[in-house]
């Protein structure tokens, strides 16, 4: 998602933000209201939103927080093609109660993930929820690596290849997408403790590549029926110089870029910032 692209949306976020006054008037509490909220979240039923809506509400329930304080539900007008008017139900959202509606819904769209950030920071500013998009897609580009090489690893063992096996069939990929440089050469180069995964250290594009390849492969073993080591081997190589090849041409040597941050200490980060969403949104004030 470029910067445009999240001011444009962070534009039209802000424009549906209400304020309500708490009990002591003193203080302004920020909301939106599922009825606006719905189509920028992309949903064209409001019964499908309404689904979405109580997910939220139980998966507040789950982490022990007083829904009463993020979600209320309430009544309003709307007009009628016939110039009449109907009420209709609609809930109250803080930040909170916004953010775990975004976080039930599809990543894959653009808009949720843009929500998944924006609801989840207290500052408006642009450069913030544009790093967090940046993150998350990090986050969630190395857990598609993850279950690729995990798909690869199960198709691998039912056609005759051992985890030995699968740990050498990937090295050779690596070599093949890193121009001759084993596993071991790039956490070297990279200064990776030997233990730790090299894919924890990559950048999103790279990442995005070794997942190409590995989907590649998974695709072919199982299309084509491939089995032992040898002819698994071939065709994950074959992939990862395919992938490397595409790279070369638009002027990207997966070896020459730099590590960027241990992906485990983001999920620490965002879990943490998770966390303390709701300690920092301000409540509903209660009904009297």
């Amino acid at each position: 998602m470029d910067k445009q692209r999240i001011i444009q949306y962070q534009s039209t976020f802000d424009k549906i933000a209400h304020f309500i006054n708490n009990d002591e008037g003193n203080e302004q509490v920020e909301v939106w209201f599922a009825r606006e909220l719905q189509d920028l979240l992309g949903y064209a039923r409001w019964e499908n939103f309404t689904v979405a809506v109580q997910r939220a509400v139980d998966s507040c329930k789950s982490q022990g927080v007083n829904v009463d304080d993020h979600f209320r539900e309430v009544t309003k007008m709307v007009m009628l093609g016939s110039g009449s008017k109907r009420e209709v139900n609609d809930y109250m959202l803080t930040r909170y109660a916004c953010y775990l509606i975004a976080q039930n819904g599809d990543p894959k769209k653009e808009e949720i993930a843009f929500a998944q950030s924006y609801f989840a920071i207290q500052t408006r500013k642009t450069e913030l929820i544009e790093e967090r998009i940046k993150l998350l897609s990090r986050l969630e580009t190395r857990e598609k690596l993850r279950a690729a090489e995990k798909q690869l690893s199960r198709n691998i063992y039912e056609r005759g290849v051992d985890d030995k096996g699968f740990a050498r069939i990937r090295s050779k990929g690596d070599t093949a997408l890193f121009g001759g440089h084993t596993t071991e050469d790039m956490k070297n180069r990279l200064g990776i403790k030997a233990s730790r995964p090299l894919a924890d250290f990559l950048p999103t594009l790279t990442i995005a590549a070794k997942n190409l390849a590995t989907e590649m492969t998974n695709h072919n073993v199982e299309e084509n029926d491939l089995n032992g080591e040898t002819s698994i081997t071939t065709e994950h190589v074959q992939n990862n110089l395919t992938v490397r090849e595409m790279l070369g041409k638009r002027g990207i040597k997966p070896e020459r870029l730099p590590a960027v941050e241990d992906i485990k200490k983001i999920e620490r980060r965002v879990a943490n910032e998770e966390k303390a969403i709701e300690k920092t949104v301000k409540k509903i004030p209660p009904k009297h």
